[in-house]
């Protein structure tokens, strides 16, 4: 899903939740934090407690607790996004560079539930909590937690060669979810929340930042299980590129280091714009949808990010932290379902990416998917995922049955719209893991969201039940008289290379497989990732 079309649905996520706050005024319980008291409201018969501090923040510094406040704060409204590139004016509550706010959904405050902490998509660049709001799945009987916190050339300007007060500049925006993690640690337990249950789960570039939690000594200990959901982007950034980009930003800026701190007065539009530009002349802008993003993300100090997750495990750290990780059918690849297109139309656009492996591909997919079990079409041949299930594999081969800490891998193949039109698009299995594919009743049709309904309870359920235990099989959904279809389903096993074992979230194949798609994804990761391969040659 693009970054414009998740802030436009972002917005409408907006407007729902800002009907819900006036229609249900009623006041929640108020609760002690360590900074002061809050209240919230009530959202669908959850507790909601909105944009609640937890950090203060100068420009490039590491984050610091924030002052205490007297009397009860009424956290009644979303707080601020961080700065990012908008199309219409924002004031400052909506975005600001003060925007390290979370959100609480609970429903009982003197319970001791999971915790499920929420970090957004939008890459490392943008987007917002507001996404994803979590009220429906706080009643799966866990606690939901959802932050914002810096990104871009805020979160990640690499400018420790210039002065040692900048030294973790560079990941700065990370430091802000390490914190984030600390206030739950330390207050969590009074929303009904076990700050020693915690599991971190993310999207997009909020599976990477997972990825990324799972690689930084700061935050060993704040978690215990983590979800990685279609984040398997390689981030390539090396030190050495990040202090580049870094002087290359003060000398567009026009900045010499003696006098660093001048930075600090710069505006955010014109502070973006030279970010962009130095990237240009010096590392180089990324193109998207490539396999791999550099520039303003997090930076491998040894420090405080170990090393870059995917490639292809994680630090050891975090060995003994259970995950689960997956992607949907499609992902960022353009849909062309809908269209009229032929096999051998198909095998001809094939020939550009894939060469005389055309057949073999056409051959894997038809192996992967078989007649019978999958309505197999040529619009699938052009319109599968190229980009987020090859990394997937490989890294769970690296880490399945290698840790403390067992492994599973899901796949999401639900296809929506009309003839399955769009998909299973990036991004498109949250509203099943949220549960609230009824607020989408403007872009699904009424029928199609009855006819799925059943999914997004399965779905949102396991996310739950793998906070609960680590282990995202629960026989007590697998056998529920409430869903017959999954009772012939067999024990979701944790995944090997050697097993391959995959669970499908899908209207058609859902079910198990092992090593179902290998040889396909052998031929994509060829042919789909020949600019990785040729950035490893030259770091060589």
């Amino acid at each position: 899903m693009t970054t414009m079309k998740r802030i436009t649905l972002g917005l409408i996520g907006m407007l729902f939740a800002t009907g819900l706050a006036m229609a249900q005024e009623s006041k929640t319980a108020v609760v002690n934090t360590t900074c002061g008291k809050v209240s919230g409201i009530m959202q669908e018969g959850t507790m909601a407690y909105l944009g609640i501090p937890y950090a203060k923040v100068e420009r490039f510094m590491p984050p610091q607790p924030v002052k205490k406040w007297k009397g009860v704060r009424n956290c009644d409204h979303w707080g601020p996004m961080t700065m990012q590139q908008q199309n219409r004016p924002m004031t400052e509550e909506q975005m600001s560079e003060n925007c390290c706010v979370l959100n609480v959904w609970t429903t009982d405050t003197k319970a001791k539930k999971p915790v499920m902490f929420w970090l957004h998509g939008g890459g490392f660049d943008s987007g917002t909590s507001e996404w994803d709001p979590g009220m429906c799945l706080a009643k799966k009987d866990v606690v939901v937690v959802s932050i914002n916190h810096r990104l871009n050339i805020l979160g990640f300007l690499d400018l420790s060669t210039v002065s040692k007060k900048y030294k973790y500049s560079g990941n700065v925006g990370m430091l802000d979810a390490v914190q984030a993690l600390e206030w739950v640690r330390d207050n969590i337990a009074n929303f009904g929340g076990d700050p020693n249950n915690v599991t971190i789960f993310g999207e997009s570039g909020g599976g990477g930042k997972v990825g990324t939690l799972m690689c930084m000594p700061k935050a060993k200990g704040l978690f215990h299980k983590a979800i990685i959901m279609s984040g398997t982007i390689l981030n390539v950034n090396t030190k050495a590129m990040t202090e580049e980009l870094g002087e290359a930003v003060l000398k567009e800026l026009g900045i010499d280091k003696k006098h660093v701190d001048k930075i600090n007065k710069v505006s955010y539009k014109d502070l973006y714009a030279a970010g962009q530009r130095a990237m240009a002349a010096s590392i180089g802008t990324r193109r998207p949808g490539t396999p791999m993003m550099w520039g303003f993300g997090p930076t491998p100090d040894g420090e405080v990010l170990l090393q870059q997750p995917f490639q292809p495990a994680f630090a050891s750290i975090s060995d003994d932290v259970p995950l689960m990780i997956g992607t949907t059918f499609n992902e960022l690849q353009r849909v062309r379902y809908g269209q009229k297109v032929t096999f051998e139309q198909a095998h001809k656009e094939l020939e550009r990416t894939f060469g005389d492996e055309t057949d073999a591909y056409i051959s894997a997919f038809m192996e992967a998917y078989p007649l019978g079990t999958y309505e197999r079409l040529p619009q699938d041949l052009l319109s599968i995922d190229w980009l987020f299930r090859p990394k997937t594999i490989i890294t769970a081969d690296a880490i399945g049955g290698k840790r403390k800490a067992d492994t599973y891998v899901y796949i999401y193949t639900v296809k929506e719209g009309g003839a399955g039109s769009k998909g299973s698009a990036h991004g498109a299995e949250l509203k099943y893991c949220f549960d609230v594919l009824h607020h989408y009743a403007n872009q699904i049709p009424v029928a199609e969201i009855t006819y799925n309904k059943p999914w997004a309870t399965i779905m949102s359920a396991v996310w739950a039940h793998f906070a609960h235990t680590g282990n995202p099989d629960a026989p007590e959904i697998r056998n529920s008289p409430a869903f017959p279809v999954l009772q012939k389903l067999p024990a979701w096993e944790p995944y090997t290379k050697e097993n391959g074992c995959v669970m499908d979230f899908g209207d058609v194949l859902y079910g198990l497989h092992y090593n179902h798609d290998r040889k396909l994804e052998e031929i994509i990761n060829r042919h789909c990732f020949k600019q990785l391969d040729e950035f490893n040659k030259r770091q060589k």
